[in-house]
């Protein structure tokens, strides 16, 4: 019995680096990353079962201002 779980047990190491692809697989996302100048607006109403319907729609984002005085 232990010698065949050690033969069972060495077959499984032999073969394990071939299970791992030579080049990962990598998930890109079709869709481009949103600039920094847009902006999403979401409203979200509850719905049944504890789930939640939302809605966004994409907005432009007001450019920030920076005051400064000579002091």
């Amino acid at each position: 019995m232990r010698r065949s779980l050690q033969i069972v047990g060495l077959a499984l190491a032999v073969l394990a680096p071939a299970a791992c692809a030579p080049n990962p697989i990598v998930a890109r996302d079709p869709v481009p990353a949103p600039s920094p100048d847009e902006a999403y607006r979401c409203r979200s109403k509850p719905t049944v079962l504890n789930a939640y319907w939302t809605d966004c729609e994409p907005v432009r984002r007001e450019p920030e201002v920076v005051i400064r005085s000579r002091g």
